[in-house]
């Protein structure tokens, strides 16, 4: 007879008699016992085996019923990088023979399936079809092995669980589906539990529950949320507590007699698989089997609620004018300017008024350019904005914050009065450093646009209700220098449907990319401010095109330029910079970059702009 239809009755009948108390932590446990980060633990099923045994053997010994295989990040997506992409099957089920190996005719086998890894350089997810063929790659592999049921977990994307969901169904066995739930209890994109409990039962989950995230106490406020719309099974596998970084680790300091009492309010709620996820060990789960050990599950369950949130949004702040206002009237010029290296900013503020008195639309302010310190610029752009009298932009990165930095940093950039914010993914830090920096890239350019367009929504990008609405206008950086500029404005077409309303070109020294790039963005409908950065001597055009990233000069521009110095040097590059003007008429403006902080060059260009002066 099938094993699998044998156990797939047998498991969700154990469900329906009483408790099932789960294993606990994988990952964290053999990383407290030298196993290395950046060694894949699923390949261990592989390499050490008996590592990966003695972990289910000690779960079991604690009281663990329900075993889970060591395959989280099992998937080819994750293992690419390390080289393993091929061995997706054998890491899989040598995951399920383990586990099996430990779990013994009485125990049960769980499958377990992570989310897929972010894909592609803009961390774009995969079209529905991919996931659903690197889901059923991995999970048919699991189930050929025996696993009895598969549980997945920590998905933060409900569209993506939805997806493992359908491929389940398709293999005959019962899933546990697992979120992870944040502030308030919403995922990281806003879902609420209510709406994950109605969905993943539509999707035909078995049972339906939450992992990881916060600690015990909040997991168990979203279990019992869901408790009140769905009466289907449900499952806890809390943290243990929140990590306190100590001697360069996360260590989880709940205790196993918290993690315990936790437990049982947690089944107290209507929770019939119960255990336990990262920082738990196997003395957390002997002490939630002993608790446990005489409880039982309150037998009748609420009924199922169709009841979804009914948010009142906070009133959207009266419409505001832009430096975009006369877009498509007139050229629409910024200049570009950034923060000093030390605390003297006077030359950044006199270069500000001369521009402003120049005519310029807005000043755009950069964030410790090339990976450099400089001056905070949120701090500068409210000194220009209050002293100066001009809009300022300011550039955000994701390489310099985590994401609790950058909701605090733009929310308090709303506060000083900044409302325009051009979103970057950053130049990474050089291999050496400055001063032993890191990159941090918690959000790319794209995820920047999604949080600035969330808390212009009024909620954090996890979903979190702030009480008001932001007013910030986002922008986006286009990168014209490529093989095949299609692929950019594909990205381009990404950061528009996550928030941007215009679009900053890297500097352009071609007269045929600025062709192309005004070309393809007319389907764009959104304002083009064509980046342009005189060129001052051949040393200056030989460092842009050599060492800058983004910056690429035709050999027909190094020509013009090569010989020259000083003022020769700046002519050629000024007369460079006219020729594109004059091409880029119709564009919706320009952003100059002035070389060297020299505001002049910029403010001569700005005049010929405006009053077409020897533009032809």
């Amino acid at each position: 007879m099938n094993r699998h239809k044998q156990v797939d009755n047998l498991f969700l009948q154990r469900l329906s008699r009483g408790l099932l108390i789960g294993d606990g932590a994988m990952g964290t446990l053999l990383y407290s016992r030298g196993v290395p980060l950046g060694h894949s633990f699923e390949a261990l099923n592989l390499s050490r085996p008996e590592q990966v045994l003695a972990v289910h053997r000690e779960y079991a010994a604690a009281g663990a019923q329900l075993l889970e295989s060591n395959t989280f990040a099992a998937n080819r997506l994750a293992l690419r990088p390390l080289g393993l992409e091929d061995q997706v099957g054998a890491i899989n089920a040598a995951g399920v023979r383990l586990a099996r190996q430990a779990a013994g005719a009485e125990g049960l086998v769980a499958g377990a399936v992570g989310p897929l890894p972010s894909h592609g350089e803009d961390g774009a997810g995969l079209a529905p079809l991919e996931q659903r063929r690197l889901f059923r790659e991995q999970m048919t592999a699991l189930a050929e092995a025996g696993c009895d049921l598969f549980i997945l977990e920590t998905f933060s994307v409900i569209e993506q669980l939805e997806q493992a969901l359908r491929v389940a169904g398709a293999l005959a066995l019962p899933a546990v589906a697992q979120m992870a739930f944040f502030e308030e209890g919403r995922s990281r994109h806003g879902v609420t539990a209510e709406e994950a409990a109605l969905r993943l039962a539509d999707a035909g989950a078995a049972v339906i529950g939450a992992n990881c995230g916060s600690g015990p106490r909040e997991l168990l406020n979203v279990l019992r949320r869901m408790a009140a719309v769905t009466d289907r099974p449900l499952s806890g596998f809390a943290n243990s507590g929140l990590p306190q970084y100590v001697n360069g680790r996360n260590i989880y300091l709940a205790t196993p007699d918290y993690f315990a009492r936790m437990g049982q309010e947690m089944v107290a709620a209507g929770v019939r698989l119960v255990g336990g996820c990262c920082g738990t060990t196997p003395e957390h789960i002997g002490a939630l089997a002993e608790r446990l050990a005489v409880i039982q599950p309150a037998e009748g369950r609420l009924p199922i609620v169709r009841v979804r949130e009914s948010v009142v949004a906070p009133a959207a702040p009266a419409p505001r004018r832009t430096f975009l206002d006369d877009w498509g009237k007139r050229p629409v010029v910024t200049v570009e300017l950034g923060p000093p290296k030390g605390l003297d900013c006077r030359k950044v503020l006199q270069g500000a008024r001369e521009i402003a008195a120049a005519g310029a639309d807005a000043i755009s302010l950069t964030e410790n350019p090339l990976a450099r310190i400089r001056m905070g610029n949120m701090a500068l752009a409210s000194q220009i904005q209050q002293q100066v009298g001009i809009e300022v932009i300011v550039h955000v990165t994701g390489r310099d914050r985590n994401l609790l930095g950058l909701h605090s940093d733009l929310m308090g950039a709303h506060l000083l009065g900044l409302r325009n914010v051009l979103a970057v993914t950053g130049d990474p830090v050089a291999v050496s450093g400055e001063g032993g920096a890191r990159n941090v890239f918690d959000l790319n350019s794209v995820g920047l646009l999604q949080l600035v367009d969330a808390l212009n929504r009024g909620t954090t990008l996890m979903g979190a209700e702030l009480g008001g609405r932001t007013g910030i206008l986002a922008g986006a950086a286009f990168n014209p220098h490529v093989a095949d500029m299609g692929g950019q404005i594909r990205r381009m077409e990404k950061k528009i449907a996550a928030g941007a309303r215009f679009a900053v070109s890297q500097p352009v020294y071609s007269v045929a990319v600025l062709d192309e790039m005004l070309e393809r963005f007319e389907a764009l409908n959104i304002p083009l401010l064509v980046g342009l950065m005189p060129l001052v001597s051949e040393r200056n055009a030989e460092f842009l095109h050599n060492e800058v990233p983004g910056i690429s000069l035709p050999e027909e521009v190094r020509r013009r330029m090569r010989g020259t110095s000083g003022a020769a040097g700046v002519a050629a590059g000024m007369a460079l910079a006219r020729e594109l003007i004059a091409v880029g008429r119709h564009a919706g403006g320009f952003t100059l970059m002035p070389p060297f902080g020299k505001v002049d060059l910029a403010i001569e260009l700005l005049h010929g702009i405006h009053g077409r002066e020897g533009l032809g």
